[in-house]
């Protein structure tokens, strides 16, 4: 049993370390502080292939080549927002994990609210309309009609109109 668990663990912990395999040492710069930068700018940035993985994260090559791609323009003297803008206009606002809300994508980011503020309005106006209890009860007429619809069914060979 030990060593089902044993194999286990080994299991969990080989598993565990791969996204922080995706960078390569052959990637990483050697000054301290600008990898720290380049990491913290690839958490920032979509792996166009993954699409839901940071490039930090992500095995893909195109991952790597942008990982490269970052750790170049850090090298020639760029700033964080100047790599950022740079990927920015090369691959479309689709790169950034946090897209920036502009007045493009204004429509993009408001249309929940404005799906949730409609169908609440839609609610309140049909629970409006709907008929109350008190409005459904039967006039004196109505239930005289209906006792004499009854009593006429249980006579024998009697039809009710």
């Amino acid at each position: 049993m030990t060593r089902v668990i044993r194999l286990l663990a080994a299991l969990f912990l080989t598993f565990s370390v791969l996204p922080a395999l995706a960078v390569q040492p052959d990637e990483v710069l050697p000054d301290p502080a600008m990898e720290a930068r380049a990491r913290e700018l690839s958490k920032e940035l979509r792996c166009m292939v993954c699409q839901n993985q940071s490039i930090d994260d992500s095995d893909a090559q195109l991952a790597r080549d942008l990982r490269i791609l970052v750790r170049e323009r850090l090298k020639a003297g760029d700033s964080n927002s100047q790599v950022l803008d740079f990927l920015v206009a090369r691959y479309g606002e689709f790169v950034l994990m946090r897209p920036v809300f502009s007045w493009r994508n204004a429509l993009l980011w408001g249309t929940p609210g404005l799906v949730l503020v409609l169908g609440a309005c839609a609610a309140f106006f049909a629970l409006r309309r709907r008929p109350t209890s008190a409005s459904q009860a039967l006039t004196p007429e109505e239930e005289a009609r209906v006792k004499a619809l009854l009593a006429a069914s249980e006579e024998p060979g009697t039809r009710p109109e």
